[in-house]
């Protein structure tokens, strides 16, 4: 079984504009959606539309907490959240104007009683099963949390997949997750150097696996992805065409259609275009990734 792991979930509220956004003026929308939104929440919906069943864990509040929940419950995905006693889930606007304008809200306190009740569902994954933690945390839990939930689950043989900056990425890779995803900036900010050639950034991927990471996959954006295995094979790859309108989720949807291509093949070049593939299908649409948008740049990729 694949679990996610969302700290902070929100509802995404994408308000769309015709022209400019005016500061201290009444504006009107062309259009209005929602999103039930969060890293974690973001990789187990791609996951389903690839197949692939999840139960996404994390912690919710109040009423836009029960309209996440029931939102997730929606998409066919098992949802085990914690129910925190105070506060709302947070409500993030998305302003698509001329220009993007995000406004993210910070969210519940999550309080030390809750953060024991997540310990104690992760308690019970067992052998071969897929932990994904993805994200920032928010300012209510302990900066070393990602650390001690893979202290705890350390030699269960459970796979670890873990998308995270900096200090929330270095520190758990002595517990030799199965996937690592930064993206290219965010590799030289580990390894200390900017990185502008493939060169470099395989060896800043290198370097990452000395300090215990099997698999890293870099983003790049535009200019594709790389991904170096456990064996130290590099593999490139380029990204589809198609128009960007949505940059929203496109990482979560690449960590999604690796797992689910690794998992179906086991084959590292299978999971790197289908992760490709995922998130383009992301990139190039309003909302998350469906399966026959994935199904069909996936076609595309050599």
């Amino acid at each position: 079984m694949v679990y996610t792991v969302t700290f902070n979930p929100a509802i995404d509220y994408v308000v769309r504009m015709d022209g400019d956004l005016l500061p201290g003026m009444t504006n009107r929308s062309a259009s209005e959606e929602y999103y039930f939104g969060g890293k974690g929440i973001n990789v187990s919906m791609v996951l389903a539309e690839l197949g692939v069943k999840s139960t996404a864990l994390g912690f919710v509040a109040g009423f836009t907490g029960k309209a996440i929940e029931e939102g997730v419950r929606e998409q066919g995905i098992d949802a085990d959240f914690i129910k925190l006693k105070e506060g709302n889930s947070r409500i993030n606007v998305k302003l698509k104007a001329s220009e993007e304008t995000e406004i993210n809200a910070q969210g519940p306190k999550i309080d030390e009683a809750s953060q024991m009740e997540l310990f104690n569902k992760l308690s019970k994954l067992v052998e071969g099963d897929v932990l994904i933690l993805a994200g920032s945390i928010p300012n209510s839990l302990p900066d070393d949390v990602y650390e001690r939930i893979l202290s705890a689950l350390d030699g269960k043989g459970i796979e670890f997949v873990v998308d995270a900056t900096k200090d929330l990425l270095t520190n758990v890779l002595k517990y030799h997750p199965f996937l690592i995803k930064p993206n290219n900036f965010e590799l030289g900010e580990i390894v200390g150097k900017v990185l502008t050639t493939d060169d470099e950034i395989y060896e800043g991927a290198l370097k990452l696996q000395e300090m215990g990471a099997r698999n890293v996959l870099i983003s790049m954006a535009g200019d594709g992805a790389m991904l170096v295995d456990e064996n130290g094979q590099r593999y490139r790859i380029g990204v589809p065409k198609g128009q960007v309108r949505n940059s929203v989720g496109a990482g979560d949807s690449m960590v999604a259609g690796f797992v689910a291509g690794y998992m179906k093949e086991k084959n590292y070049d299978t999971a790197l275009k289908m992760g490709t593939a995922a998130g383009s299908a992301t990139a190039f649409s309003d909302g998350l990734a469906k399966a026959a948008d994935i199904e069909a740049l996936y076609k595309t990729l050599k």
